[in-house]
């Protein structure tokens, strides 16, 4: 075998290693083009009801199908309150979204919890799940509530 066969065959293999996970990342879908179903799901915590509208997306589908749900919803940081669900949602079909915010439902992979952002916000590891709609001054509430979610 000739040397300069050789340094092709090497040279073809380390492009096709750096090409192939930029082609990966371009076939990841942007979900920030996502549309809305007719999931429409109600949020009771207090005396505050919020109304939500899901996208059309696997983990979205994953999630409507738990309902309904008694969990607990809490502060976390400055511009979110979070839920956490009785068991992770499917990961199937996430991808990166750009157009964040306030008032997205989302679905935060690495703890399998809700997010539910009333102030922007920008960070990886989320699926939007979806829009609030009605109520969503709320979310504005301190505190740790007894959370009801249902399908409408």
């Amino acid at each position: 075998m000739s040397s300069s066969f050789q340094r092709r065959t090497v040279l073809t293999g380390a492009l096709a290693g750096l090409l192939l996970p930029i082609a990966a990342r371009a076939q990841t879908p942007d979900s920030s083009t996502q549309e809305l179903t007719d999931m429409r799901i109600r949020f009771a915590f207090s005396h505050f009801t919020m109304t939500a509208t899901l996208y059309d997306n696997p983990s979205a589908h994953d999630f409507y199908a738990m309902l309904p749900l008694a969990l607990t919803i809490g502060d976390f940081g400055p511009n979110e309150k979070i839920a956490h669900l009785p068991r992770k949602l499917t990961e199937e079909g996430n991808g990166a979204f750009s157009n964040e915010q306030p008032y997205d439902l989302c679905y935060y992979m690495p703890w399998g919890n809700l997010a539910m952002f009333y102030a922007t916000y920008r960070h990886p590891g989320l699926i939007r799940l979806g829009r609030f709609e009605e109520g969503y001054k709320a979310l504005h509430e301190r505190g740790e509530f007894p959370l009801r979610i249902e399908a409408i």
